[in-house]
């Protein structure tokens, strides 16, 4: 049996503080603060947003969110898995399962932006092999020399 889900969640709920400890700990990193995009959980809890948990035996290991930005575009938003399970996959399920969400929702395309410094090449190399392209900034986005955009059909 698989241990593995993911599922609608709420990004308010507390046992999700170590997800978002180390995701803001991620973005803030190495990124200059007026570069950093991330979105705070309640922002994350707009009705514009589906927030999506994944958990290993119920523990929450893993988020990701797609905001509706157009009434066909997505953007993937607050997509992290914990470091310590990392290399099992996880982010390629989660990512799929955004993918499938999206085409399930109704939106044609699925955009995103992440960062150029080190500490992003595994999710920039993730996004590729999902088929994600680099792009112009698409949405209220404007040019950004520490972002890179990245968009697909879904």
């Amino acid at each position: 049996m698989d241990a593995l889900t993911i599922g609608v969640g709420d990004p308010l709920a507390a046992d999700l503080d170590q997800l978002f400890a180390r995701h803001h700990h991620a973005c803030h990193v190495d990124t200059p603060p007026e570069s950093i995009h991330m979105l705070d959980r309640s922002e994350l809890a707009a009705p514009e947003i589906m927030f999506f948990v994944m958990r290993d035996d119920g523990q929450p290991v893993g988020m990701a969110a797609i905001k509706r930005i157009g009434p066909d575009h997505g953007e993937i938003k607050s997509m992290h898995v914990l470091a310590e399970v990392r290399g099992r996959g996880l982010s390629r399920r989660l990512l799929d399962h955004l993918i499938d969400t999206a085409r399930g929702s109704g939106l044609r395309r699925l955009s995103l932006e992440t960062g150029v410094q080190p500490s992003f090449t595994a999710a920039r190399g993730l996004y590729r092999r999902a088929e994600f392209q680099e792009c112009d900034p698409f949405g209220d986005y404007g040019p950004d020399p520490n972002s890179v955009f990245m968009t697909r059909t879904v």
